[in-house]
């Protein structure tokens, strides 16, 4: 039995499934808190977990014509009330299987960044759309 490649995914978009061409920032981490008592006859604090931290959520993708999304929904982004929605990363195998799923909760946009324009280059023009939100939940099939 081999790894799975990362090349092989799909994300579904709040009830829809769209192409992207890369997806970063699934972490989850605890903060630490060190705590120590001033009679402890130990010279050092004992460590314990705290609050959860998720990372932002980065998604690329090729831009279409007439494909304004991501601005869109940032531009929908007012105070306090954020367009959001849940996300689903999944990782498939050779029969297009998810075999590992990362579930985002609540997402809303925090940044849309257009591609590095260049008249000598020849990649493909790529947006990307950062996402803050509040879980990711991963599951195995």
């Amino acid at each position: 039995m081999y790894p799975l490649p990362v090349f092989h995914f799909q994300i579904d978009w709040g009830g829809t499934t769209m192409s992207f061409t890369e997806a970063s920032g699934l972490s989850i981490e605890s903060d630490v808190i060190e705590y120590r008592s001033g009679d402890s006859p130990e010279f050092t604090s004992i460590k314990m977990p705290g609050l959860r931290k998720h990372a932002n959520i980065s998604l690329k993708k090729g831009i279409l014509p007439d494909d304004n999304e991501f601005y869109e929904w940032l531009s929908q982004t007012k105070m306090n009330k954020p367009q959001r929605r849940d996300i689903t990363i999944s990782l498939l195998n050779e029969a297009h299987e998810p075999v590992m799923t990362w579930k985002a909760k609540n997402a809303w946009p925090v940044k849309v960044e257009g591609p590095g324009l260049n008249s000598t280059g020849s990649e493909t023009a790529l947006e990307t759309v950062e996402v803050a939100h509040e879980g990711l939940t991963i599951l195995t099939s």
